[in-house]
């Protein structure tokens, strides 16, 4: 199966489907701290915050079905910090738990270089124990924690930043 997944450049055509995607991890207080449903208009000024050649923002497919989305955003919006950028992977609920993840993080680790990326960071509920899992298995590493900053259903939660720095920049 993951030899057949398959990345392209989202256009605005895919921005319903991402949102879906999106909107699906909601419920399980794991992924997001979004805890509404967003809508496309929500979405569309994030969406065209992506540039291809630098923060780009990609459908993953298998077959000719989406099985989810990766993106690339600046962090903290100061130049200095032109070489780092924020990863988000959100797949779609037929698709988690299947292998894609390190697929997909491969990848981007892949396409950094090319796109003018040197660090990576991730930002991963401390109880999200599926994508602290996934991150630390591809050599990402703890770098920092912000105990209670996030408040879900009336419970206290713990952000960890993960981060890789890109060997071959």
């Amino acid at each position: 199966m993951l030899e057949d997944v398959t990345f392209r450049i989202a256009s605005i055509d895919d921005l319903p489907t991402i949102v879906s995607i999106y909107n699906s991890t909601i419920p399980s207080r794991l992924v997001t701290a979004d805890t509404e449903p967003v809508s496309v208009d929500d979405r569309l000024e994030w969406f065209k915050e992506h540039d291809p050649n630098q923060r780009p923002l990609w459908m993953v497919e298998y077959g000719d079905e989406v099985c989810g989305w990766v993106s690339l955003q600046s962090f903290y919006g100061r130049p200095a910090y032109h070489a780092t950028a924020e990863i988000s992977i959100y797949l779609h609920e037929n698709f988690r738990g299947k292998g894609l993840g390190k697929r997909i993080l491969a990848k981007v680790i892949e396409e950094c270089p090319k796109v003018g990326i040197d660090t990576l960071l991730g930002f991963i509920f401390a109880h999200n124990e599926p994508s602290m899992k996934l991150f630390l298995s591809v050599g990402f590493e703890k770098w920092g924690y912000l105990p209670e900053v996030a408040e879900l259903d009336g419970m206290k939660r713990d952000l960890i930043i993960v981060g890789k720095k890109i060997d071959s920049f």
